[in-house]
């Protein structure tokens, strides 16, 4: 090697930003067929609030599956079980969450989501240690273990709550919403926006700005040397398993308020859309899946506006067409 060669900076890689203009271009493609510029930017605000909410819900397990390569078919249990840990906070304080002030109103939604995001991310440490550990490395039992456990998580909850759907409305600051010319866009959908993204930049930057960050990726890109190095990487599992499913408490708290109504079976609903978004995004990569939730909003949107027939499949049609284009995903970071 020259001395030239020696001292040259190392190439920087290319920055692959066709996933990211693809949002954007599905929501320029669809104004003239919406025909309303007003009409667009509700639909779009809409769209952008659900998936904040979907990717809060999906990026723990996109982790979760890029490094630890489990396939967990029980991540709705924790979303459900933050949903109805919620419900023990608002219920004893109805009034404060009635009460028309934003400050009263967040001073009981913001322990909701903390308990929530803490009893979920408890649970999750029991899975990972009781239905996680001894199946490792094998899919067809990671499959049945929890699915199992998700399926044991929603009768628990039957039995602990019962079979009817219990209410859950938004405190009375976030009714409503913002007019903006002809556009409304709803209070809590700005809030949803806000705390999405701020979950998305919190870990990029912890993945990306520090050395656990560092740990993270090289796990998720070869274990085995990570492993080699001395690091513990049982411990890193188990503490991105737990973040995960913490993660997914909060989705679950912020999709009850957004559904206005909190049931066991939702956990059933969200697990196949969850995956949806994880397919699409790229297996482990947090990136793709911020992208994935956004265009899989984008399109239950905006195809239910124009082809309301198609709506409940617009989906699995999604996935089919990123798969054709980029068969690991938008951003794969890892082959498994």
């Amino acid at each position: 090697m020259t001395e030239l060669a020696a001292t040259d900076p190392l190439p920087k890689p290319k920055r692959d930003i066709a996933p990211i203009l693809l949002p954007i271009a599905l929501a320029l493609v669809t104004i003239p067929l919406i025909g309303s510029p007003s009409t667009w930017l509700t639909l779009t605000a809409a769209s952008l609030a659900m998936g904040m909410m979907i990717f809060i819900m999906a990026s723990g397990l996109t982790l979760v599956f890029g490094l630890m390569d489990v396939l967990n078919f029980g991540h709705g249990a924790f979303i459900a079980v933050g949903a109805y840990i919620a419900t023990l906070v608002f219920a004893p304080f109805a009034a404060s969450v009635q009460a028309d002030s934003l400050w009263v109103n967040l001073a009981v939604l913001a322990p909701a989501a903390l308990l929530s995001m803490a009893v979920s991310g408890a649970l999750g440490l029991v899975v990972e240690r009781v239905l996680i550990l001894p199946v490792y490395g094998q899919h067809l039992k990671q499959i049945l273990m929890t699915t199992g456990g998700l399926i044991v998580a929603e009768q628990t909850l039957y039995a602990l709550w019962g079979p009817q759907i219990i209410p859950m409305p938004l405190p009375t600051s976030l009714r409503g919403s913002f007019i903006l010319g002809d556009v409304a866009i709803a209070k809590y959908r700005v809030l949803a926006t806000l705390i999405g993204l701020a979950v998305f930049i919190a870990i990029q930057l912890v993945l990306n700005r520090t050395k656990l960050g560092l740990l993270i990726r090289a796990g998720v890109e070869n274990r085995e040397m990570v492993e080699a190095l001395g690091y513990r990487i049982r411990r890193l599992f188990l503490g991105v398993f737990m973040t995960g499913s913490a993660l997914a408490g909060l989705g679950g708290v912020m999709w009850a308020l957004y559904r206005e109504q909190v049931h066991a079976s939702m956990s059933d609903e969200l697990t196949v859309l969850i995956f949806v978004v994880v397919i699409i995004g790229g297996l482990g990569s947090i990136g793709g899946c911020f992208i994935g939730a956004i265009l899989v909003a984008l399109v239950a949107n905006y195809g239910g506006f124009l082809v309301p027939k198609l709506a409940l499949v617009s989906n699995i049609l999604l996935m089919v067409a990123i798969l054709m284009w980029r068969p690991r995903g938008l951003y794969a970071v890892t082959s498994r």
